[in-house]
């Protein structure tokens, strides 16, 4: 739905005009018919195989969505945190699927490393759109001259994250999780890392990917991935 709502603008994009719509791989047609055919088998799944907290969220994220494709993508700055909240959601909806309660360490992690990501989803679009002579990014409000903000704010907002995890590290809630909290520090170098190199790559302009599927493929992430886990099971 999102895609069809951004048609026209993602025709007039360098990448997302190779979307399956933009790029008329798939009928706008066949679009417009999967959306009320999935969107209804989702709630119906949910609701006989979940409990029913998780339909609620469902519900929530699905309003949510609709309201960015409508209208906060195209406020500059609510937009991102639009996106971190909706990401955050994600996690609250895997609680709710699990029955796991969220803890306010966790929330707050993810909104402010899901911001960083955010904001470097814009900064990589107005790259592109300054490296191909034009001025703001269609539809979205922002000018290219936004791209030095762009990039405090995401590289800030991604270490106020490394932040919540050290001041968690020292809670009295992972003292009662882990037998050894103080080797969680270890993760903390690495997600500063981590950070300091997706906006480095986002910086000299090879951010192509959304950061998501950016940190599922990238070899570092991915290794990174694997360290930090050993340290959460050493911490255990």
């Amino acid at each position: 739905m999102n895609d069809l709502l951004d048609l026209p603008a993602d025709r007039q994009h360098p990448c997302k005009r190779l979307r399956p719509f933009a790029a008329g791989t798939l009928p706008v047609l066949a679009g417009a018919l999967a959306v009320p055919a999935l969107l209804t088998l989702a709630f119906l799944l949910a609701g006989i195989t979940l409990p029913p907290l998780f339909a609620g969220v469902l519900l929530g994220y699905y309003l949510l969505t609709l309201a960015y494709s409508l209208y906060f993508k195209q406020i500059v700055m609510l937009d991102t945190v639009v996106l971190a909240a909706l990401y955050t959601l994600r996690i609250i909806a895997g609680t709710a699927a699990t029955t796991i309660a969220p803890t306010f360490w966790l929330l707050a992690f993810s909104m402010f490393i899901f911001l960083s990501l955010a904001l470097v989803k814009r900064h990589a679009e107005l790259l592109t759109m300054q490296e191909a002579g034009q001025s703001s990014a269609r539809g979205r409000g922002y000018q290219v001259d936004d791209l030095q903000l762009l990039q405090a704010l995401g590289g800030a907002s991604g270490y106020l994250s490394v932040l919540v995890l050290a001041l968690y590290i020292n809670s009295s809630a992972s003292q009662a999780l882990y037998r050894y909290p103080e080797v969680i520090w270890l993760l903390c170098p690495l997600l500063l890392y981590w950070i300091s190199r997706v906006w480095l790559k986002t910086h000299r302009g090879e951010m192509y990917d959304d950061p998501v599927i950016f940190a599922v493929q990238d070899r570092v992430s991915q290794m990174l991935l694997g360290i930090g886990a050993v340290i959460v099971w050493l911490a255990l």
